[in-house]
């Protein structure tokens, strides 16, 4: 019988004990999509206790916890408000008997035993002796900052979440101050300068311009302003946007839809709706969509020329429960999966940037598995040469590693056969955090193992060769090396 979580946890068969301990673990890490706050990345922050750590301070933290908790019954206050710290992280010990079979039972005890050396399961009855133990690390080790944290798990580099808005002032003291050898990139998200429909557009674009230091009265300034803030970006390391889209927009000018694209009428149009949202008329639900595909085309140019990717993330139904997004705001734990079509206008869209010459690397991520088929023989048709006919780069388009809700055993188990069954898993840039928490590198560990385990059953089961060599830098291409050549850092 397996111990709880062992040297061998999730490996299944000997060839995939020995991918994972001799290619997978000595990989660095390089963590192209998180939330980490640039600020305490560059104050290299030291947490005062266990809590603030797994469930965070003032409304900020990991809304993955906060939602299992609640759906244990636990009281609010001590999710999201004022109770003192051990207390919320009792009432966190308290719920992990309850949550067997979801993926933070697996991720809680990874962090308990990487970063403390803690091998016990977390409940209530153990909860006192794991609080003290962990404070005690957390105080006492030097390398316990988020320098140091860095450093023991080997981390590469990161690419934050930053908007278009930003000063970017986080990142350039990492850089002045060269302490840490992790590579920390801003990652450019301009969600609320294609949300026109949101109230408050206007006042965005107000903060965008200051940011800028330049007046946006029309079209052409804002281009010109998104224009230098790419540049901006770049020049501090930028090498990948994102997106957050409830779902795929191409609507172009008005009767249009999916037909040809009529550029001078398609502008006029975007130009009217940007300075009726200046001042403060909403667009309708056509003009919204017309606008976000517009900006997101001109966008994609961008990226393209300055050779960064473009991940996008659909699929997510925002704030569904209204009295406690009133209450508590925004990635609260109020998310859910959307169910949008997705075929037509993601064929469109990669058609009408190909055909621009100006398709850039493209990563898609969907919350709604019902996505993956559609995303990856879409993308496939856009893969290969460059537009001299000549050689392309290697897994230009990627399916993004199961994301949010899907990123469990069961969901990075689909999410790769699925890219194996229909492109190329060996050329997958492997998995991201997406985490607002400086313990979750232990997440790239599950992945690894759960690849490892697939490459090792499909070998033992006389599926694939079971050759070493050629599976080994196949786990270490998806574990890192992968992600490294395709981000260019």
């Amino acid at each position: 019988m397996k111990q709880f979580m062992d040297r061998d946890f999730l490996l299944s068969n000997e060839t995939a004990r020995k991918l994972y301990h001799e290619a997978a673990t000595g990989e660095p890490i390089f963590d192209y999509h998180c939330h980490l706050p640039p600020r305490d990345i560059a104050e290299d922050r030291r947490f005062s206790d266990l809590s603030s750590i797994w469930l965070g301070e003032n409304h900020y933290g990991d809304h993955y916890k906060w939602r299992v908790m609640r759906a244990n019954g636990i009281d609010e206050n001590l999710i999201t408000g004022n109770a003192e710290p051990y207390d919320k992280f009792l009432a966190w010990a308290e719920t992990m008997p309850a949550i067997i079979g979801n993926p933070l039972y697996h991720w809680t005890h990874l962090e308990l035993q990487r970063f403390f050396d803690i091998y016990e399961p977390l409940n209530r009855e153990s909860a006192p002796d794991i609080w003290k133990a962990a404070n005690e690390r957390i105080k006492n080790d030097p390398e316990f900052s988020v320098y140091g944290i860095f450093k023991k798990f080997k981390v590469y580099a990161v690419g934050t979440t930053d908007d278009p808005a930003d000063t970017l002032e986080w990142h350039e003291k990492v850089r002045t101050a060269g302490k840490t050898e992790t590579r920390v990139l801003p990652s450019f998200r301009p969600d609320r300068a294609l949300n026109i429909e949101k109230p408050d557009f206007a006042a965005y674009i107000a903060g965008l311009a200051k940011t800028a230091g330049k007046s946006i009265t029309n079209l052409d300034d804002l281009l010109g302003v998104l224009r230098d803030r790419v540049a901006f970006f770049d020049k501090l390391g930028c090498r990948a946007s994102d997106h957050g889209l409830e779902f795929l927009p191409f609507e172009t000018s008005k009767g249009a839809g999916l037909g040809p694209v009529s550029e001078s009428a398609w502008e006029k149009e975007v130009r009217e709706t940007f300075a009726a949202a200046l001042a403060g008329k909403a667009p309708d639900a056509r003009e919204a969509e017309s606008w976000k595909t517009f900006l997101l085309t001109r966008l994609a140019a961008e990226y393209h020329d300055k050779g960064w990717a473009m991940q996008i993330h659909i699929a997510a139904i925002r704030n569904v429960n209204t009295r406690s997004f009133k209450a508590l705001g925004a990635d609260t734990g109020y998310d859910a999966v959307h169910d949008h079509p997705v075929a037509a206008k993601l064929a469109r869209l990669l058609d009408y940037l190909e055909a621009q010459g100006k398709l850039p690397k493209t990563i898609f991520y969907s919350l709604n598995f019902k996505d993956f088929y559609t995303l990856g023989t879409v993308m496939g048709g856009f893969q290969g040469n460059g537009p001299d006919g000549g050689p392309g780069l290697p897994g230009k388009m990627q399916l993004g590693s199961g994301w949010w809700f899907l990123d469990h055993k069961d969901g990075m188990e689909d999410q790769m056969k699925l890219l194996g069954n229909i492109g190329l898993l060996s050329r997958f840039v492997g998995m991201l955090t997406d985490s607002r928490s400086f313990l979750s590198y232990p997440r790239h560990e599950y992945f690894r193992r759960i690849l490892c385990n697939i490459l090792g059953t499909w070998a033992e089961d006389g599926e694939i060769p079971n050759d070493f060599k050629l599976l080994g830098a196949m786990v270490r291409d998806i574990s890192f090396g992968n992600a490294q050549r395709y981000f260019g850092k």
